[in-house]
């Protein structure tokens, strides 16, 4: 074994305070765990083993009791896809991730109402399972899922996504959710049913050649398995068989391993939330097994990711697919930033940085969770769902769009906003390391201190430590400097500067006796400052401090923004005037913009970044007497900033005092240059630069710059259907090469215009159905109406 040189406090010794902005998250999940009806959850388990759901509807959306003709089938009994009816095959994922939820926040909370949910919701699955196991019908008696074993057989003969879903990625939730109810609440009954589910998962693979479980693996989203390594690798530690060690290695991809330990970039197109919670797994299998390759895929396959494809809130991809390296501003698409593959990079992050005490991992760490994370929580109490986003755009005119009960990113944001407190503190023989500002109450119990941090974070410019006992052994404090800590840095202990040589992003150390009311606190001064993607430096992120500001607008083009005036200290508003203004107002005013933190949990539509705008009107040198130009468009855009016609251009050549202007000249883009002689309509689709110039008798010259885009066309939709035996599967898809797809909506009987957001089932009825679909483009333009018409039980198909 390999032990991390840190490790972390139970989540009960560690208390966010009730007054930092995380706090707000915090009680709006614990509420729903502490609402919402196990037997909900329950559901599709009773089901599909035959018992009762005490009238139990179950949580909606991927999360369903599936097709009314689908039957928990085994491997032997499954009829094909020709002959099975089914839906939602993903369902019992989201309830392994409400179990794990309501785990930490009885673990945090040390809530005994929390620890008996945990207990209901275990014994619950354990009547499933054994009402599973009493037919007979499936390969092992530890079998648990809310669906047949058909789905994983069918993996093995390589079924695509569609047909099947995703059988072990709904598999590691189950088992995180149990190994999480036995490890954080005490449950032994939970670790009974995941070390049988453990034994039925190595009887499945031990019996196929490593040729056909890497063929598996490599299956877009019908072999994503989740963390199942990470989860056996702990069960061989919880449950003391090191068989299951061999069994987390049958879920090893070499071809990730080799790329990893390599430093061979193989990301761009690959599925990141199939792979992340896989590199989880292998730095807990390098700390049972010592095969450093793990350690070494792990470090290089995140230094592909970070900063490489990391947006300015920490996201990363775009519909869910790694993009080229080095490609932010280039892979900024309408679905980027999946908040799962967010949820899974702090894990890492923090497993990382136990073994390598490299900071740069913190600076991720503390970057995302309150960024993405704590904003991807909708400011709202809800007795039904987590309030949590799937994507986490950074288009211009981005909103968020909260709910997801049932889905991936649902299941992952239950458990995101109830362990805040996992990360603030590490610690191991170099002492306590302080990794994130976050106002919080730490019980050192070893150490016989209590420590309470203040900062007001995100909001305040210094860190606070407080200290409650005494001990007569000298232990080291290592606080860390945030990165975004600018001007004069200072550290005192008890008011007395310590002489500590502190770096921005690095640790600061002291060591002492520590004693009942010593301070140390730390001088941490904020300042407003553009971070420009890694490949367009005109696109840029303004941070106050550790806040990502969002610009608030309806454009859906990007926002010009003066930053030229903002890139030195010159140019800049005053940091603590701006904190104090955004502790206030809730939201920072620059040139007439109202930006909001990114972390706010708001509707609004936003822009994560802001364009480098250059002025309309350019002069020859300085003073008057020089000549001039300006661009004027005569047409006015739509509310989304996009021309959806053809915008028509007018130049003006402003003489100079002295002499008179003998040529005006345009170009569009890296065009010829032509001469002007009237107003002029961009036909052209897309993003265009227009540039136009002046020279006059004197020779002298000026010339200037806008940026337009233009879209006229609607974009073009069509439905492809696949049929599911006694129901039709519908997937509408949508194609613009302008401006993009803001949506598709469709209606049909019994169904309201909405908006499309998956692949969709009807079923099969007496009578036709119409369905009507059309899409809109992020320009504004929507296409009419199509009709897709879907035959009656007496229709031919």
């Amino acid at each position: 074994m390999t032990a991390p040189s840190l490790r972390p406090f139970p989540l009960g010794a560690v208390r966010i305070a009730d007054t930092s902005v995380f706090a707000r998250a915090r009680d709006e999940m614990l509420h729903l765990a502490r609402v919402y009806p196990v037997d909900r959850l329950l559901a599709v388990f009773r089901r599909n083993a035959g018992l009762d759901t005490r009238g139990a509807l179950p949580p909606g959306n991927w999360e369903d009791f599936g097709h009314p003709d689908e039957r928990p089938w085994s491997e032997a009994d499954y009829p094909g896809r020709e002959h099975a009816p089914t839906a939602n095959l993903l369902r019992g994922h989201y309830a392994g991730h409400f179990l794990s939820m309501l785990a930490h926040a009885a673990a945090g909370e040390r809530d005994p109402a929390l620890h008996a949910k945990v207990d209901e919701f275990v014994t619950g699955l354990g009547e499933v399972r054994d009402a599973l196991a009493a037919t007979g019908r499936y390969s092992h008696y530890g079998f648990l899922a809310a669906y047949g074993e058909w789905q994983f057989s069918r993996l093995e003969d390589f079924a695509p996504y569609g047909e099947i879903w995703a059988p072990y990625y709904t598999c590691h939730k189950l088992m995180a959710g149990l190994l999480d109810a036995y490890e954080l609440a005490g449950n032994e009954q939970a670790l009974g049913l995941a070390n049988a589910m453990g034994r039925w998962v190595h009887g499945r693979l031990s019996r196929l050649e490593p040729e056909r479980r890497q063929r598996m693996w490599s299956l877009y989203i019908a072999g994503e398995f989740g963390g199942m390594n990470e989860a056996l690798v702990r069960l061989s530690a919880a449950a003391g068989e090191p068989r299951f060690l061999e069994t987390a290695a049958y879920f090893d991809q070499e071809n990730v391993l080799e790329a990893g330990a390599s430093g061979t970039d193989i990301l761009t197109d690959m599925h990141a939330n199939q792979h992340l919670p896989q590199l989880i797994g292998y730095v807990d299998a390098f700390e049972q097994t010592g095969d450093v390759r793990y350690l070494k895929a792990a470090q290089g396959i995140w230094a592909q990711i970070v900063p490489s494809r990391m947006y300015a809130h920490g996201g990363t991809g775009e519909s869910e697919l790694w993009g080229p390296p080095g490609a932010v501003a280039a892979d900024v698409g309408h679905r980027n930033a999946e908040t799962c593959a967010a949820y899974n990079l702090l894990k890492l992050a923090r497993r990382l940085f136990a073994h390598a005490l490299d900071p740069a991992y913190m600076d991720y760490y503390e970057r995302t969770v309150l960024n993405h994370i704590l904003g991807s929580r909708r400011a709202v109490r809800s007795d039904t769902g987590p309030e949590v986003t799937y994507m986490f755009p950074v288009h211009p005119g981005a909103f968020r769009e909260y709910g997801n009960t049932g889905t991936c990113c649902g299941g992952t944001g239950l458990e995101n906003h109830v362990k805040y407190q996992d990360t603030v503190y590490l610690h191991g023989a170099e002492g306590l390391y302080v990794n994130l500002p976050i106002d919080s109450e730490l019980d050192w119990e070893e150490a016989g201190l209590r420590v309470r941090l203040r900062s007001g974070y995100p909001l305040g410019e210094g860190v606070t430590l407080a200290f409650e006992g005494d001990t007569a052994v000298e232990r080291t404090v290592h606080l860390r400097v945030p990165a975004w800590a600018a001007g004069d840095l200072e550290l005192r202990l008890n008011g007395a500067p310590t002489g500590a040589s502190l770096v921005p992003g690095q640790y600061a150390a002291v060591t002492r006796a520590w004693k009942s009311g010593d301070e140390l606190h730390l001088a941490t001064p904020a300042r407003l400052r553009s971070e420009p993607a890694i490949d367009d430096e005109r696109q840029c992120a303004l941070f106050l401090g550790p806040t990502l500001l969002l610009a608030r607008s309806e454009l859906t083009t990007p926002l010009p923004f003066p930053l030229a005036a903002r890139r030195d200290e010159h140019g800049l508003p005053d940091g603590a005037e701006l904190l104090a203004e955004l502790a206030v107002a809730g939201v920072v005013t620059l040139d007439d913009i109202e930006f909001e933190p990114c972390w706010s949990g708001l509707d609004t539509k936003y822009h994560m970044y802001v364009r480098s705008h250059e002025a309309e009107i350019a002069f020859d040198g300085v003073g008057s007497g020089m000549p001039g130009v300006a661009i004027e468009i005569l047409t006015e855009p739509a509310p989304s900033g996009w021309y959806t016609t053809a915008p028509a251009v007018r130049l003006h050549a402003l003489e100079s005092e002295t002499a008179e202007a003998v040529s005006l000249e345009w170009r569009l883009g890296e065009g010829d240059w032509r001469p002007y002689t009237a107003p002029f309509t961009v036909e052209t689709q897309g993003a265009h630069r227009i540039e136009a110039r002046v020279r006059d008798s004197e020779g002298r010259t000026a010339a200037t710059a806008r940026e337009i885009s233009v879209d006229t066309a609607p974009p073009v939709s069509r439905a492809t259907v696949k049929e599911l035996g006694s129901s039709w599967e519908i997937t509408l898809h949508a194609d613009d090469d302008v401006s993009g797809v803001e949506r598709i909506q469709w209606e049909g009987p019994g169904t309201f215009w909405g908006t499309f957001q998956e692949a969709f089932v009807r079923a099969i009825g007496p009578e036709p159905q119409v369905i009507e679909y059309a899409a809109t483009d992020r320009a504004g333009n929507e296409e009419p109406r199509r009709r897709l018409v879907i035959p009656g039980t007496g229709g031919a198909r």
